[in-house]
């Protein structure tokens, strides 16, 4: 069964998250870092033509042998709907259009959802607003495993199945620790992607519908850009809840590898990211970090210490005023 999870309970804390404190202090060290927030000009391009490209893909795998669709479905489909979904997390945060233009960032999202064939792109926003608002609250942030999970997923062939269904988990962990009622918006998310789903089932079959559908599942488990899934915020170092990868995967994933930066400046987009780095580097140059996103994954899957549990949480029900900077924006609905 592999090697058993030495933790039996997630690391409990009794102080804030350090994003806020960190983000004042830089700021005031480098107030021109604010001029990196605001819109991607360039990301709705990128966005659209990632559409196409799988729009058309799906198309042509049509006529391929089984074999071939879900070997593309794996390696091409699986890691353009997976970068898809960190375009959606940029998107969430209102960087396509601005703050001013909240409704126009939120449809621009489920179109950017149509290639990955599940409704994802409001529930997303609805619950990642909280996740840096109250980053590691319990009952509040939604980005941490379970009490179940921690306790099943306990030795190396176990945390293998937790890999390849974090998809899931990611789904339906929002209904059970923090339900929320459903947005007009969801729904139209999800009667839009009906509407895709069945479109492409009709003019490419089976093959082209399975080819995005399978794609999108895999890679949101078994898949490399998943690592990012770990490395972010599971506590390699004692004490340390939120670490930055600065490899080359960055380049497929719009930056997200850039996570300390990330929660430090949420409204700056990914692709400005590591001018952050570039600036205030004496912040993040001796933060521990993550130089490869394969050992991310061999040291969580082998390594007695890490598991579902590995992650910091706090008791507190939420989180002080000040986590929200009047000055530097989180998102807006």
């Amino acid at each position: 069964m592999g090697n058993e999870c030495s933790r039996t309970d997630f690391e409990w804390v009794y102080t804030e998250h350090p994003h806020v404190e960190r983000r004042k202090t830089i700021l005031k060290k480098y107030p021109e870092i604010k001029k990196l927030m605001g819109p991607d000009p360039h990301l709705k391009w990128i966005v659209i033509g990632m559409v196409i490209f799988q729009v058309i893909s799906a198309y042509y795998v049509q006529s391929l042998p089984w074999w071939a669709v879900i070997t593309m479905s794996y390696l091409i489909a699986g890691s353009i709907n997976h970068s898809m979904t960190l375009a959606i997390h940029d998107i969430s945060h209102n960087v396509v259009f601005g703050n001013k233009y909240p409704l126009y960032n939120r449809l621009f999202g489920i179109f950017a959802n149509l290639p990955i064939g599940f409704p994802m792109s409001i529930s997303f926003k609805k619950y990642h607003i909280d996740h840096h608002r109250y980053q590691g609250a319990d009952g509040y942030d939604v980005d941490l495993p379970t009490d179940f999970e921690g306790w099943f997923f306990h030795n190396t062939f176990t945390k293998i199945i937790w890999l390849f269904l974090q998809a899931l988990f990611y789904a339906f962990r929002p209904f059970i620790v923090r339900p929320k009622p459903i947005l007009k918006l969801e729904v139209l998310n999800l009667v839009v992607q009906v509407i895709f789903d069945v479109a492409v089932w009709y003019f490419t079959g089976w093959k082209g519908l399975l080819y995005l559908l399978v794609g999108s599942i895999i890679s949101l488990g078994l898949h490399p850009i998943s690592a990012h899934f770990i490395a972010e915020h599971y506590m390699f170092d004692q004490g340390y809840e939120t670490y930055s990868y600065y490899g080359p995967w960055n380049y497929v994933t719009f930056n997200v590898g850039y996570h300390m930066e990330h929660h430090d400046f949420p409204y700056i987009p990914g692709s400005r990211l590591p001018e952050v780095k570039k600036i205030a580097g004496e912040f993040y140059d001796n933060l521990p970090q993550h130089t490869s996103w394969f050992r991310v994954i061999w040291d969580f899957l082998f390594d007695p210490n890490m598991g579902p549990y590995s992650r910091v949480k706090r008791k507190q029900g939420q989180m002080p005023s000040e986590v929200i900077s009047s000055d530097v924006p989180i998102m807006n609905t």
